[in-house]
C-alpha cells in the first residue's frame, strides 16, 4: 500500500434547496479545477432566515486533494 499526502482546500457552498445540495455544489464546482479529490468534512453550516423560513442555506466544508507522486 503506498503512502498517500493530502492537502486540505476549504469550500463554502450554498443552496436554497438544503444542506445537503450546497455539498454537492461546492464539490461539484471544485472538480471543475481539482483533482483527485477523496474526502470532505463539514466544518460549519448556516442558513439565512427571512419572515420565519429558511430562504438559502451555506455549508463550509474541507477537502482533501491527494498529492500526485
Amino acid at each position: 500500500m503506498s503512502e498517500h499526502v493530502y492537502k486540505q482546500i476549504e469550500l463554502t457552498g450554498s443552496s436554497p434547496t438544503s444542506s445537503d445540495d450546497a455539498v454537492r455544489v461546492a464539490l461539484e464546482k471544485a472538480s471543475k479545477t481539482l483533482r483527485n479529490i477523496h474526502w470532505f468534512q463539514i466544518t460549519d453550516t448556516r442558513g439565512l432566515v427571512e419572515n420565519g423560513k429558511i430562504e438559502h442555506w451555506q455549508v463550509t466544508l474541507k477537502i482533501g486533494v491527494r498529492i500526485e507522486d
